[in-house]
């Protein structure tokens, strides 16, 4: 359970964070949704550096749309500017659930101030039982900012390959 400053921190970045988050979920909804996001004004509370333009994969967004959409219907009563509705433990699991979509379709953290998790940027994460050929989590030119690749392999054959990043420069910006 958090404490007294935890949450005080959780609720002052609430506002930026649902402002920001229902922004990007109503673009993916939107009949430009498969397009990248080359104008994204990211709050001053988002911790890390997130990739842009911000680009969803059309197959995570197709299986994603429907509970992308439920929880754009539950989360409506927090959305008019004019109306300050406390956060509530269900608004705040369905901010949560709703991070964790779009999460999945940018393949991108998107992490705000006060959060234990990692910081907003590109992540891969890799799942097969046997490698037989080659994996590469990402290949880049540049890869800078945060980001972050998970390999998990059961078996990984004699002539297999695995590379977790492969740029001609990887560091901070």
């Amino acid at each position: 359970m958090p404490d007294a400053t935890e949450i005080a921190l959780i609720t002052s970045t609430v506002p930026a964070a649902l402002t920001f988050l229902l922004q990007r979920a109503e673009r993916l909804i939107s009949s430009r949704g498969s397009e990248p996001e080359e104008q994204v004004a990211v709050p001053d509370s988002l911790t890390g550096t997130l990739q842009l333009p911000l680009q969803p994969d059309p197959d995570r967004l197709r299986d994603s749309r429907g509970e992308i959409e439920v929880l754009l219907d539950a989360l409506v009563d927090y959305v008019d500017p004019h109306v300050s509705v406390p956060p509530t433990p269900g608004m705040l699991r369905n901010l949560g659930r709703l991070r964790g979509a779009l999460e999945n379709v940018y393949g991108q953290h998107l992490t705000f101030d006060g959060e234990q998790r990692p910081a907003s940027g590109p992540f891969v994460h890799q799942k097969a039982d046997r490698l037989t050929g080659e994996a590469t989590g990402m290949d880049a030119d540049e890869i800078t900012g945060n980001s972050s690749v998970a390999q998990d392999m059961g078996t990984v054959g004699p002539d297999a390959k695995l590379v977790g990043m492969k740029a001609r420069r990887i560091g901070p910006q």
